[in-house]
Formats: C-alpha cells, structure tokens, sequence
C-alpha cells in the first residue's frame, strides 16, 4: 500500500459547545455518492482541500460519549485545515434572530436541532462545481465534476491510494485544459468558459470571503456566466452565508412553496414567503431540504433543463 506525501498526521481535538453532526453540516460539500474530494469510510468523513497554504487531506469523526471532534489532517495545507476546524463545521454560525413560524419547519429543526451553516473558506471549492451544475440535471453535473477531478486533479497527500481521494484542479490547472476535453467531460462551452473567467480572478473571488454579503455576491455575480443561483450556491458553502438562498432554481421553489403553502410557487412568490426570514433564509431551505420536506415527484424522471439562470 502506497502514500502520497508524509504517513504521520497532523491532530487537534475540538469539544464544540453543541453535539456536532458532522455529516449533516458537510452534506451540502458531496457532489453525489462518488465525489472524488469526499469520502466517507471507516466511520470518518474524508475531504481534499486546496487550501490557501496548499492541499491539504482532512480527516473527522466524532466520539459518542463526550462528542469532541477528532481529526487528522496531511499535507501542506493541514495546519490551515485544521486552525479552521471549528469554522469549517459552524461554530461561527450565529442563529439570531432566526424565529420559527411554520410547523413544517419546526419539524425540520426538531429533527436536526444541532445543524449549523458551516464556512467553507474556499471559494473556489464551491464555484467550479456550481457552475458545472448550471441547467443540467445533478446526474449530469457529478459525472461532469467526477470527471473533471479524476482526469484533472491530483491524489489527496498522506492517505493510502486505496481511499481513492483525490484534489480538485488549481484554477491554474483549470486554464490549461483545452476546449474540446471539457466537451468530453461532458461540460459544454457556455459553462467552461464561465469556470475559466473565474480561474482567472481566482486569487480575487477568495478575498470576497472578507467582503460583506452583499459586496461578495456583486462581485461573484460580476463574472459573465455568474448569476443569482450560482452566486447563492457558492456563498451559502464558503462564505456561510446563512442568507444565500438559490433564488432561480426550480426545485428549491417548488420544494419550499409545497412544505409551506402547500402548492408550487414561482420566485416572486418565493421572495415573499421567506422575506419574514430574511437573514436566515438559506437555513430555512436547507433545514427543510434536511427535514424531507420534497414536493411529490409523479411521472417520468425530468429531462435535462435549459431555463435555469445562472
């Protein structure tokens, strides 16, 4: 068995101040069951980071009896992986002025009480993806990711090659891939070219995490190819925005309008049923999303889609 880079772990040991469910916290990062930058085995959750100090393999699990967080980390980045451990996991998370008003969501929030929004400290870690997911369906988009990382990408430091984990390309990496392997991954001109102009202010979007809110989707939203959803899908992941709602996506509509209101809504009337939880409204949908709350699907699995903005 084989290792790349150093065998001996960096450690830390968090007691977080609530019972952490780490998986839940980080199921919104799993880009489908066989994201290569994820893997959960042998009772630990595994992730590849490109951090700001370089790659990084961060391991995590929890111990049942006094619900500390233990975790390894390998590479160059792993100080920086774990310095923001207890970022990465939502212990910045601030819940004021989060007011419950709705029995489905109440349900959602007895069911997962201990859920935080997390701040992944990556931005680029969120939007590559994002925007591979741009007006394709999620089994279109994982393969595309999936493939983009494992032709692309390199193999996570310091754990065996058998976990299969690997890192996502740089954005240096990203700008050398030619046109046509993106088509045969699967991911067509109007999104490559959307993943290229962000590779190119790359070093830029990751100063947006020191924006505000509002200066950090102007600025995400200032890239051609960049809109409303993309901006939400990124900020809600690495900014921890608790706020970013994916205003435009057909399903997070349909989903919160169904557990709400009981019927379908377009985004105007999105808009208007959260607006009693502005600031939090990217925790109430995925709270609901947690919670199941699912508008029923009858008939055929939908097709791909091409009215989605960006």
């Amino acid at each position: 068995m084989t290792h790349n880079g150093p065998v001996t772990p960096a450690a830390r040991t968090w007691t977080p101040a609530w019972p952490c469910p780490v998986g839940q916290i980080w199921s919104s990062w799993r880009r489908g069951a066989g994201d290569p930058t994820y893997r959960i085995a042998a009772g630990r959750h595994w992730r590849a980071l490109r951090t700001p100090l370089g790659p990084a393999t961060l391991s995590v699990w929890t111990s049942p009896g006094d619900g500390s967080v233990h975790a390894e980390a390998w590479g160059e980045g792993a100080g920086w992986a774990l310095d923001h451990l207890p970022t990465l996991l939502g212990a910045d998370d601030d819940t004021a002025g989060f007011g419950v008003r709705h029995p489905a969501l109440a349900a959602a929030l007895h069911a997962h009480p201990h859920w935080r929004v997390g701040r992944g400290g990556i931005v680029m870690a969120a939007l590559v993806p994002a925007v591979i997911e741009q007006k394709v369906t999620g089994q279109e988009a994982f393969r595309g990711h999936r493939g983009l990382v494992r032709r692309y990408g390199t193999r996570a430091p310091g754990v065996p090659a058998s976990l299969d984990l690997w890192l996502a390309p740089t954005p240096a990496e990203l700008r050398r891939i030619p046109s046509w392997e993106w088509l045969r991954l699967g991911i067509d001109h109007a999104r490559s070219a959307t993943v290229l102009r962000a590779a190119a202010v790359a070093s830029g979007l990751e100063r947006t995490l020191t924006c505000s809110p509002a200066e950090a989707d102007a600025r995400l939203r200032g890239i051609p190819g960049i809109g409303v959803w993309t901006s939400a899908e990124v900020r809600a992941r690495a900014h921890g925005d608790p706020d970013a709602v994916a205003f435009g996506d057909y399903h997070v509509a349909r989903n919160i309008g169904w557990a709400l209101v009981g019927e379908e809504v377009d985004d105007d009337a999105l808009l208007e049923l959260l607006e009693p939880y502005r600031g939090h409204r990217y925790r109430v949908q995925r709270l609901l999303e947690l919670g199941g709350f699912v508008h029923p699907r009858h008939g055929a699995r939908m097709a791909p889609r091409t009215h989605l903005p960006t």
